[in-house]
């Protein structure tokens, strides 16, 4: 699927994830960019900077690497001998520089008040002022329907807090009660999932191997020997 300016996105959170990590290391580390598979797998996972905190496989990642290739925001990178990827993500969703770095920045980092994307957007892009940021996110806030609709959200003010936060959309709609109640599901739960039944499927097959075996040698495949 190629994305058109009037194309509404929905990403997973996986490719939320990887997309956030490329445009973050096309920044920060423009010497080892565009990055590797496995570079990749280790920007995403990392401990800092993420919200949540993820523990994704290479096949995860790959395979949200493949479908966002199709939506245009990841290109793979020539003239290296490990394939390597760079993102596509101001161009592919037709959004200004600006706006594409608060966007990345809200996938990596999770809800954020205008004034901590400020900060935190520092070594992405140097904002004047936190007017300027809230200019920028009214102006995503307010996007056309003919351009694919709003892209981030202004939450209610959570009990307690002096400034409310904003939320990017492109993994869909956003559910302020889970926000508020500090239970938002985190990506790292169905990779889990993932894994756990790659191990039973492996286990499994071991299983059927040991038995093959024990039984072309004549013994006992339990332990005890019965």
């Amino acid at each position: 699927m190629t994305l058109t300016p009037a194309t509404p996105l929905t990403l997973n959170p996986i490719e939320a994830r990887v997309l956030g990590t490329l445009m973050e290391k096309a920044r920060t580390v423009p010497d080892s960019y565009p990055l590797s598979l496995n570079s990749l797998v280790l920007g995403c996972n990392q401990k800092t900077t993420r919200e949540p905190i993820m523990e994704l496989l290479e096949a995860d990642v790959a395979n949200a690497v493949n479908n966002l290739k199709t939506m245009n925001l990841v290109r793979e990178s020539s003239g290296s001998r490990v394939t390597r990827f760079e993102h596509n993500f101001q161009r592919g969703i037709g959004v200004p520089e600006q706006s594409a770095v608060l966007l990345g920045l809200l996938m990596l980092r999770g809800p954020q008040t205008a004034a901590e994307l400020r900060l935190n957007t520092e070594r992405w892009y140097k904002f004047a002022d936190v007017s300027s940021v809230e200019g920028f996110l009214e102006e995503l806030q307010d996007r056309s329907h003919d351009k694919g609709g709003p892209l981030v959200i202004k939450l209610a003010k959570a009990p307690g807090a002096r400034e409310q936060r904003w939320a990017h959309l492109l993994c869909g709609a956003v559910d302020e009660n889970q926000l508020a109640s500090g239970s938002v599901m985190r990506s790292i739960d169905f990779s889990a999932l993932d894994r756990i039944e790659r191990l039973e499927s492996e286990v499994a097959q071991l299983r059927e191997v040991v038995q093959k075996l024990c039984a072309e040698l004549g013994v006992s495949a339990s332990p005890d020997g019965n």
